[in-house]
């Protein structure tokens, strides 16, 4: 971790106070937090990591059991996948609140970046149960020195620097002279020599520690900057066609763009997942698929309507990292025909014009998506579940058909733009991650493509191959700013894929 750039004459005086005392010192786009809503074995909970802002650093963890009988929760952190992945340490053990027994709170260091996971073991009286939530570990900013603490370690430098040159001195010179002797002029001369040495040398070890830790500092502002938004290349070519190219893929690992492209594993039955939403007035939102073809993607645009458009791509990487990639592109009228398969679109009302305050939304076939939510007010950083239920004509229920095998898909965004989720009934996680979380259960047979939905996501009874769900889902998120935001909804009714847009103000 690096806390900032350091002048070198600050470098030995951190050492030193590291060494004397012993308490420490102080793939969605601006949501770096995890919720996540799922059983572990026969115990619903709902999880939230807090993700700390460098790394290494103490993630947060707040779980709530959503039935009683839960005894202990413990808690522990390992990689996703690869070496590490089934050798976990010695858990954590989550503290119980003491005003709700149901809710638990730990923390736990996370050391490394990249795809990372928390298992959550339960004991309780229904036995034992375990989950494991994915965490994506990057560090988003660095950290400044405080002024005042700088001007300590530079005082506590200097006088370092000066102990220990003047103990030098008294140490070839001083120490051999007998009781009441004077230092005869060639033993002063070459005490000062030697003090001379001696203080050359300790510069030259505040020099070298000043060089490792600008060198530290640049390895860690890189990390930085790269796991901000990259910037996707997008390019419409005659015909319709849309050309997406990853530039930032081959700057994350120092490979080239095709092996990395190469690298994308399928995510809810799709390479790429990309969002278009016309800015500013957020009032059409495209969720489309495209195909990859060699180091880019590319696909044929649907009927769009003139715009500038501002784009969310998703990808997860083979070791279960999400990324979202972001851009800009200008649309002319696109006559592409109808969309088929996965990709849908919705339209709503302008942003600027009153936005969609309702908590019912008109689908163009007279039904209806309606958002259950209370009438406290929405703050930043609390974890919520957003319910919305489907209803016909008459404004009865009306049962759902699993999209891209969940029960419902929300996007979460931003009025500015800087903050984009997409996320599903089980949280904000990534499905591909989720399910290779899973897959690397103590006794889990399971690959990853073959667990069972069913058994971890709230709500899911059935399996998601069945032709018809429960006609509510909810879908765990916390905002993580104050501001205006839309958040669109789309679940399938009778074939066809239906967009909702509900617009929250967080406090």
């Amino acid at each position: 971790m690096a806390i900032g750039k350091l002048r070198a004459s600050q470098i030995l005086a951190l050492v030193v106070l590291l060494l004397s005392c012993t308490a420490p010192l102080p793939a969605h786009v601006g949501s770096p937090d995890v919720f996540f809503e799922g059983n572990a074995g026969p115990y619903p909970l709902y999880v939230t990591v807090r993700v700390p802002p460098v790394i290494p650093g103490v993630a947060e963890i707040e779980i709530r059991a959503e039935s009683p009988g839960v005894r202990q929760i413990r808690i522990v952190p390992l990689r996703l996948a690869g070496p590490g992945s089934n050798l976990p340490p010695t858990p954590d053990v989550a503290q119980p609140s003491k005003a709700d027994p149901q809710f638990f709170t730990g923390s736990l260091w996370l050391m490394e970046f990249g795809a990372l996971q928390v298992r959550v073991d339960v004991d309780g009286d229904r036995g034992k149960g375990e989950v494991a939530v994915p965490v994506n570990s990057y560090p988003q900013r660095t950290l400044a020195m405080q002024r005042g603490l700088g001007i300590v370690l530079f005082a506590l430098m200097l006088l370092l620097v000066v102990g220990v040159v003047s103990i030098v001195g008294a140490a070839v010179c001083e120490a051999k002279l007998d009781p009441g002797a004077q230092l005869a002029e060639p033993q002063r001369r070459h005490a000062r020599i030697v003090m001379i040495v001696a203080a050359v040398l300790a510069l030259a070890v505040v020099y070298l520690g000043n060089v490792w830790w600008e060198a530290d500092a640049r390895y860690h502002d890189r990390w930085v900057r790269t796991f901000q938004p990259q910037a996707i290349q997008a390019v419409l070519e005659p015909g319709g066609q849309l050309d997406l190219r990853l530039p930032a893929f081959g700057r994350v690992r120092g490979r080239g763009a095709r092996a990395m492209a190469q690298e994308i594993i399928l995510d809810h039955g799709h390479l790429m997942h990309l969002f278009l939403i016309r800015e500013p007035e957020m009032d059409r939102m495209f969720h489309l698929h495209p195909q990859r073809n060699g180091s880019d993607f590319t696909l044929r645009l649907p009927d769009m309507p003139a715009g500038q458009y501002h784009i969310f791509a998703d990808v997860v990487d083979s070791s279960g990292f999400p990324w979202t990639f972001v851009g800009d592109i200008h649309l002319p009228q696109i006559n592409g025909g109808t969309m088929s398969g996965d990709d849908s679109e919705g339209a709503t009302t302008p942003l600027a014009a009153g936005g969609a305050d309702s908590d019912t939304f008109v689908l163009p076939d007279h039904n209806r998506i309606v958002w259950e939510r209370d009438a406290s007010a929405l703050r930043a950083r609390a974890p919520e579940s957003f319910r919305f239920r489907m209803e016909d004509g008459a404004g009865k229920p009306a049962a759902i058909q699993p999209y891209m095998g969940m029960a419902g898909h929300a996007e979460f965004v931003r009025s500015d733009f800087s903050v984009f989720a997409h996320v599903h009934p089980a949280g904000s996680v990534s499905m591909a991650a989720f399910e290779m979380a899973q897959a690397g259960l103590p006794g889990s047979s399971l690959a990853p493509s073959g667990v069972n939905m069913a058994m971890t996501m709230p709500g899911m009874s059935m399996p998601m191959t069945s032709e018809s769900l429960p006609p509510e889902v909810s879908f765990p998120y916390g905002f993580p700013s104050g501001g205006t935001y839309r958040i669109f909804v789309q679940l399938k009714h009778n074939g066809q894929i239906e967009t909702a847009a509900f617009d929250a103000r967080v406090q």
